[in-house]
């Protein structure tokens, strides 16, 4: 049986940044990353866009807000240490008309608020920046980069192991018990121990909550959300990023435009239900996992209230034309023949009993855990101030 001082639950890049920041404050405390798959960073993190989000959209004052501002910075600078390539390239929040521009004012102002270097532009501006982009008013944010979060997260690991840690792939957590005062992890590679431990398994987190005896306040509703890559020809009406005005009520930001940091321009996503919470493929079925769901009140609370919206995300899901139409509103050039089939990801998007979206991120605590359920965007971005703030509750426990 392995012992350990603390285990931390999921390899995706919110864990290992915990274990990371973790190995920096507390270098004499054991350090255990639990991993599932066969390598870190396969689901949320290796389906991930790389966008270095500038905290633009967030509530000021929201954990979202303060985390993704500090945590950028922090990230830039692991990156420049690390000489991992990052590109500030800039991205713009496009108004197509009128009606949307009262939205994209209140954009701008949390963004002012929350401290982003961000500037309203007209179409003739917008024209310079993006050619072939539409809209009659726009906000230019300089400081949005792109980076490979999972060339991120690899690094994270060997810096871990480096400092004495150690990050176990294969093993699967299957119980969770306690043995005198310490936590007994039953995983298909053998039992691990340790004192206090930290749930960061993204997709299966409240599912990990819920074996090591806490009743969390959420449940984790999969959405799927379906990408295109722009054909090498059609990559000139796209010279960085360009997004939509969002709609305020609903957390996804709707389709738009992502140029990837190793070449080629990425389109989406919507956001569909997931039959399953890996279930990546459009038919792509876990039965006891969407029965789960659909028999979930909070879940249906939630398709009631936004059916409309659900209904258009699915008809872009199975019409590849509705799609292209959805980009057109942003890029008219763009059609069907430019558009290839990209790899799928499963946001894991907490919900609440009474169907609420929850948007923030949401950290629960017993005796001996963190639970982290609600870890949506830009958390890959604000990974290691997330897991500083981790690393400080901790530090409580285990240092007094």
């Amino acid at each position: 049986m392995a012992n350990s001082s603390v285990v931390i639950v999921g390899g995706g890049i919110v864990g290992l940044a915990t274990a990371y920041r973790l190995s920096q404050r507390l270098p004499d405390v054991g350090i255990t990353v639990l991993e599932k798959e066969s390598r870190i960073a396969q689901h949320q993190t290796g389906h991930n866009s790389g966008v270095l989000h500038s905290g633009i959209y967030y509530k000021p004052g929201s954990l979202k807000a303060v985390n993704c501002r500090t945590g950028k910075l922090a990230m830039e600078q692991f990156c420049e240490s690390e000489g991992i390539a990052f590109d500030r390239c800039g991205k713009v929040i496009v108004a197509v008309d009128e009606s949307e521009i009262p939205v994209l004012e209140s954009i701008f102002e949390r963004g002012r608020a929350n401290g982003v270097a961000c500037e309203m532009i007209d179409r003739e501006l917008l024209g310079d920046l993006e050619p072939y982009a539409r809209g009659v008013q726009a906000i230019y944010v300089p400081e949005t980069g792109i980076v490979d979060y999972v060339q991120v997260s690899q690094r994270l690991a060997d810096k871990v192991i480096d400092a004495g840690g150690r990050v176990v792939t294969g093993a699967k957590v299957t119980a969770v018990t306690t043995a005198g005062n310490q936590l007994v992890f039953g995983t298909t590679l053998g039992s691990f121990t340790g004192d206090y431990a930290v749930n960061c398994a993204g997709l299966y987190c409240d599912r990990v909550a819920a074996i090591a005896g806490a009743i969390p306040s959420i449940k984790i509703v999969p959405f799927r959300g379906e990408y295109y890559e722009l054909t090498s020809e059609a990559a000139k009406f796209v010279n960085n990023l360009i997004y939509p005005t969002p709609a305020p009520a609903f957390p996804f930001l709707g389709v738009h435009f992502t140029r990837m940091i190793h070449g080629g321009v990425e389109c989406g996503p919507n956001a569909v239900l997931a039959f399953g919470r890996e279930a990546y493929g459009r038919w792509q079925l876990t039965p006891s996992e969407l029965a789960e769901t659909l028999g979930f009140g909070g879940f249906r609370r939630l398709a009631i209230k936004y059916w409309k919206t659900g209904a258009g995300e699915m008809w872009r899901s199975v019409s590849k034309q509705a799609f292209v139409q959805a980009l057109q509103r942003l890029v008219p050039d763009i059609r069907a023949e430019h558009l290839t089939a990209a790899p799928a990801g499963i946001r894991a998007q907490a919900v609440r009993t009474d169907g609420g979206l929850v948007d923030d991120f949401l950290i629960e605590e017993t005796d001996r855990f963190l639970h982290v359920l609600n870890a949506p965007s830009p958390a890959a971005t604000a990974s290691l101030n997330i897991g500083q703030l981790l690393v400080d509750r901790l530090a409580k426990r285990l240092v007094g």
